[in-house]
């Protein structure tokens, strides 16, 4: 795979970029000692450096040693406060987001005035009762009917003809040949598989492209596949402890 030289490593910071974040990235922007400047010439090669990096990372075997590490570091790259308890990377990953965390403007102190102010705005926000609103366009709100015009109502919404008794009820579906039961003496029940899948999926965040949550969800499932895999071979060897001790 190409390489190039990226932006050299600094005591200076840079926001971010949008690219860089879409790819998982935004840590090498973090560290990086260029201008602060989103027409710098310095970040089209490096953001185009980083796509391929993880289009190589996509692209790898999903077994090799080698490129499951980079997967898991972009990984945490990507979502710093979930892994900041790593023994190794940790250290690492808390200054990332420490230094992410001083590019963002600190909110302004709270004053009396401005308080007050909020207070006001919400006095003067209209408070939505959707069901009060519908009572309200009752025309018999302030009067009631009278009994003779409220039974003659009555009467008409309710009334049944003989032939309408008997119009809207079903009936019961009669097969036009026998049906074999199912038989499921077979069935191993739940689809460990596909409900770890869904849970790796539905685990992603929104924040980052398809490619990159693609990445992130197979290193997820297979993570539930292999607590799965510790979880079976526990419980095998339970049943084999039981089954010794009964064999007598």
């Amino acid at each position: 795979m190409k390489t190039i030289q990226c932006a050299p490593v600094g005591f200076a910071m840079s926001m971010p970029r949008k690219a860089m974040q879409e790819l998982g990235f935004q840590a090498c922007c973090v560290w990086c000692d260029a201008p602060d400047d989103s027409s710098s010439k310095r970040c089209g090669p490096c953001i185009q450096h980083h796509r391929g990096v993880r289009e190589a990372l996509a692209a790898g075997p999903p077994d090799d040693p080698f490129f499951q590490l980079g997967k898991e570091i972009m990984a945490m790259a990507a979502d710093p406060h979930h892994y900041d308890h790593d023994e190794v990377h940790g250290p690492v990953l808390r200054e990332l987001q420490r230094r992410a965390g001083s590019m963002v403007d600190a909110p302004s102190p709270s004053t009396t005035a401005s308080i007050n102010e909020i207070f006001e705005q919400q006095k003067m926000r209209k408070k939505v009762n959707v069901l009060q609103d519908i009572g309200n366009q009752n025309p018999w709100k302030e009067q009631p009917l009278d009994a003779k015009k409220a039974a003659s109502i009555g009467e008409t919404t309710w009334k049944l003809d003989d032939s309408d008794i008997d119009e809207h009820y079903g009936r019961r579906t009669i097969p036009s040949r026998p049906i074999d039961p199912v038989n499921r003496d077979e069935r191993l029940g739940e689809d460990t598989a596909l409900t770890d899948r869904v849970h790796a999926a539905a685990s992603q965040s929104d924040a980052v492209d398809e490619e990159t949550a693609e990445i992130f969800e197979a290193i997820e499932f297979k993570r539930r596949q292999e607590q799965r895999q510790e979880l079976k071979r526990a419980l095998d060897d339970v049943k084999k402890m039981v089954d010794d001790d009964l064999d007598f």
